[in-house]
Parts: C-alpha cells; structure tokens; sequence
C-alpha cells in the first residue's frame, strides 16, 4: 500500500441535495466547509450507507427548502447576506442551529449595541423576541428613543405593520337540477389564490401559505402564485382581520353550461376577488 496516497472519499465531487423537495446542486468541498456542522457530519462519514435519498438518488434533508439557499450560500465562504427587509430571520435562525452553524446563529441573533440602542439592522429587520438583559432592563427608554427614531423614518413602524393590498381569489362551482334549487350540489375547488406583496402574504399567513408556486420571490415583489393550505374562505378572512386588514372591494363572475346534453342540469362556475387593505 502506497502510504502517500489520498484516501478515497466516497462522495463525489458534485452532490445533488434535495432539501424539502427544492434541489441544489454544490460541491463536496461546500457541504463540508465548516467543521463539526450537520452536513459536515452527514459527508465526512466513510460511507453513503444510511444517508436519506429521495427517488432519484439524490441526498435528502427534510427541512425547509427556501431557506437552505441562504445556509448553502453561508457555507460558501461564510459571510451573511440577506435581501432588504429579510422576513424571515427568525426562521432562518432555527435552520442555522438544525444544522449546528453557530457563528450564523449568533449573525442571525437580534442586535444591540453597547450604548442600549438598536443596532443598523433595527429598522430593517422583523422584531425578534429575546431576553433583555440587565443592562439593557435598566436603559428603557434609550430604547424607546431608538424605536421612536426608526418610526420617523419608516411609516408605520411603531406597531411593525406596513400598510398595503392583498387580494384573495376564490373559484367555486355547482350544479343545479331542473326540478328544484334544493337539488343544487356545491363543489368548492380546493385552492385559495392570494396575490399581493410576498412579505405581505406571508406576514399574513405564515405557515398557511403554499409558496411551492413561486418558491424564490424576493420579500418586496408582487406575486399572484401564493395559494392557502385550507379551503375556508372564512379562515382566510380571520387571518387578515387578526392582521388588521378589512375588505374594500370584490368582485365576482360567474359561467353556465349544460351538464348532460339529455338533461337540464346546469354547472355554474364563479370566481370571486376580495381586495383587503391595511393602512
């Protein structure tokens, strides 16, 4: 045996990652970049054997598939970088600690400054709830001043709502017999379109709201892609109220063709837009 020769490593060179159903494609080199972190663990091994693999062999980790863009892009060349007004930091925190990266915990960690004030990030960043030290118990209203100077700046900031639209669209239809109304039978279409701002929706929404349609939409474009996990109008409306949203507009249209060319059974399709606004 030739003592100078380099181990085999049993991992190729280029490694396709399906992680919650969005596939990435990077280099060995990358995923094993920061020592002692998950992916390091799961690629340094000497075998393959026990990995998870989805159905076309590619390793796969069940956690959220938008976010792992941004532990990939840390484990590149371990730096932070996160789009304007990032809505997610706190989700994207616990990602960091799943995959035991913690130089980005601490990046992704609220930030105040020695003199009690908020950090560069305070205004941009979604507020996140952490444990005021005593310090910073005693310095109140150096905090308050800070809060009261980002709220000048930025309309609505005191409470950490933005105004603007959300528009719900909802496509339903039934049919209706010859003999009588009582023998219409409803259908309602599994789907709930929400179209408006992305940090908007999912402010609104959260976990409720299906992005798989438009997975990549930076936090401050528009997108009519996003659809809702639930199939009740109502539980839509509740959201939006909780958010303080209320309803300005909506418009509804509707089709009507024969079911059966022997028969007077009709199918009505509608579909209806509520416009809800925020100021």
């Amino acid at each position: 045996m030739d003592f100078n020769e380099t181990p085999e490593v049993p991992f190729p060179e280029i490694i396709e990652l399906n992680v919650g159903g969005q596939v990435y494609i990077t280099r060995y080199s990358t995923l094993t970049s920061v020592p002692d972190s998950l992916l390091w663990e799961m690629f340094s091994r000497k075998s393959a054997k026990g990995l998870a693999r989805d159905t076309k062999g590619r390793f796969f980790v069940d956690r959220d598939g938008f976010l792992f863009r941004y532990i990939l892009d840390y484990m590149r060349d371990q730096q932070l970088v996160l789009p304007d007004h990032f809505p997610e930091r706190g989700r994207l925190q616990r990602e960091a600690e799943f995959f035991n990266l913690p130089e980005l915990v601490k990046l992704l960690a609220p930030k105040i400054s020695k003199q009690n004030s908020l950090g560069d990030e305070g205004c941009q960043s979604d507020p996140e709830d952490s444990s005021p030290g005593i310090d910073t118990a005693r310095n109140l209203g150096s905090l308050g001043a800070a809060a009261a100077a980002c709220a000048s700046l930025v309309p609505g900031a005191m409470d950490g709502k933005r105004s603007g639209f959300i528009t719900i669209g909802y496509r339903g239809s039934y049919t209706l017999g010859r003999d009588s109304h009582t023998d219409a039978k409803f259908r309602r279409v599994a789907r709930i379109m929400v179209c408006g701002k992305t940090s908007l929706a999912k402010e609104v929404f959260g976990e409720t709201l299906n992005e798989s349609r438009d997975p990549d939409r930076p936090p401050e474009r528009y997108t009519s892609r996003y659809y809702l996990k639930f199939t009740f109008l109502e539980q839509a409306f509740d959201k939006l109220a909780d958010a303080g949203f209320h309803m300005v507009a909506c418009n509804s249209t509707g089709t009507c063709a024969f079911a059966h060319e022997q028969t007077d059974d009709k199918i009505w399709t509608s579909y209806t837009e509520y416009v809800f606004y925020r100021e």
